[in-house]
């Protein structure tokens, strides 16, 4: 959420960076909202004031018995204007809350402006583009190789639920042990939260109001299957104030993550790329203003990491204002090479947010001095494990069918280096 004193001291500046994120937002009804509020609030505060002058002339009997007459009258207009303008007040916050919470971040100046993906801006590129002749879909590879069970999926769930199978199995269990191993190595302290949470929850980091729809809700119950990690995880200290000395907090967690897809009709209906149950590694940072640009930094090199111990050819896109997402201040996309596709794919946004999200969830720290601040909040995938197996079955096929096994999962899988064709017939017995 933007600070409405930004808003309101600076509407230029605001509309004008809105503008860039070309999606029609606008502040106007937010200020005239505002102002309405402001001024109810103002009359009720002098309606209040009057109230409590009247009281203490009536306790002091200073007044003549003709002004006392007339300070009742006043007394009960007054009470009947308060009557009407107390809710009205209440009416106008939770209206002016509800819009502020519709107005996106504002992109940071250092964030290429465009409409769409053709806008976003290659920084790096890592790894060496596999020579395959006729690369295999991962969706392929894993059919032949009993990986993924797709109509088993479907049946016991409907379509964009995947039964994975055996190596499947294990190769996700694998990936998300790695990872969660080597994030902990670099500082991260895992986490293990609910995968229900509460419409708060949903507030604090931005998916709700706006994106009702995209996401599973317990019926009967205000509760949510999380989209992501991130959500639980950025409230772990929603309504509190922690010491500055804590700072800055590093967390990882793994979750199962559920998404309607609601917007996305038609996108990757085949394979394991685009599944409405996925599983992921998230990381979170809890920070202060002045050391969110490092860690960013930080963050999104730890994710670049994983891919690299995979062995898998990826590249880092700063993604343009028009392409970033709704709580964003700036993103890095990192995007893996899928051979079969001939393209790179995103695996991992790491996104930067300033305070917009802390001042939704309420997340403040304490300084030295005694002072609160709004935390600086960031996250990203380190990664979506899915997606990380899909890639690694299109990187790492081998002309007899078989597929190899990143180094750094051996250990993990038993010492194993290879999937091979015939055990396929083992899964399906």
């Amino acid at each position: 959420m933007l600070d409405l004193k930004l808003i309101r001291d600076n509407p230029d500046h605001v509309e004008a960076q809105l503008a860039r994120r070309h999606g029609g937002f606008s502040i106007q009804e937010l200020r005239a909202v505002d102002q309405k509020q402001r001024e109810a609030q103002a009359e009720m505060e002098q309606l209040n004031r009057r109230k409590n002058e009247i009281s203490e002339l009536f306790k002091t009997g200073k007044a003549s018995k003709e002004e006392m007459e007339t300070l009742r009258a006043e007394t009960k207009e007054n009470k009947a204007r308060m009557d009407i303008v107390q809710p009205l007040v209440k009416e106008l916050e939770q209206q002016r809350d509800l819009l502020a919470l519709s107005v996106p971040n504002l992109p940071d100046a250092s964030v290429p402006d465009g409409e769409d993906e053709e806008g976003n801006k290659q920084i790096s590129t890592w790894g060496t583009i596999p020579d395959i002749k006729n690369p295999k879909a991962h969706y392929e590879l894993g059919t032949e190789l009993a990986i993924f069970d797709f109509e088993r999926g479907v049946k016991i769930s409907e379509s964009r639920f995947t039964v994975l199978m055996h190596w499947g199995a294990r190769m996700e269990r694998a990936l998300m042990n790695f990872m969660l191993d080597s994030h902990a190595k670099r500082g991260y302290q895992e986490v293990f939260p609910p995968i229900l949470v509460n419409r708060d929850c949903l507030i604090g980091t931005g998916q709700l109001p706006k994106f009702a729809g995209d996401y599973y809700k317990v019926e009967e119950e205000e509760l949510y299957l999380v989209p992501t990690a991130e959500v639980p995880v950025t409230n772990l200290y929603r309504d509190e104030v922690l010491p500055e000395e804590m700072l800055p907090i590093l967390h990882c967690a793994y979750t199962p993550n559920f998404r309607r897809e609601a917007g996305s009709a038609g996108k990757d209906t085949r394979g394991y790329i685009r599944q409405h149950q996925f599983n992921k590694v998230e990381l979170v940072k809890f920070c202060t203003p002045e050391t969110s640009e490092e860690e960013h930094e930080k963050l999104t090199r730890d994710a670049e990491l994983i891919l690299e111990a995979l062995e898998l050819p990826y590249r880092r896109m700063l993604l343009c204002s028009g392409d970033m997402g709704f709580c964003a201040q700036k993103c890095y996309d990192l995007e893996v090479w899928f051979p079969a596709q001939n393209k790179y794919r995103e695996i991992s946004s790491c996104s930067v947010f300033g305070d917009f999200q802390a001042r939704r969830a309420n997340l403040k720290y304490r300084t030295a001095d005694g002072g609160r601040r709004f935390l600086h909040t960031i996250n990203g995938s380190g990664l979506a494990i899915g997606r990380a197996l899909a890639a690694i079955l299109e990187n790492n096929q081998e002309p007899d069918g078989s597929v190899r096994i990143p180094k750094v999962l051996s250990p993990y899988l038993n010492g194993a280096t290879k999937i091979e064709p015939s055990a396929a017939k083992v899964a399906v017995g």
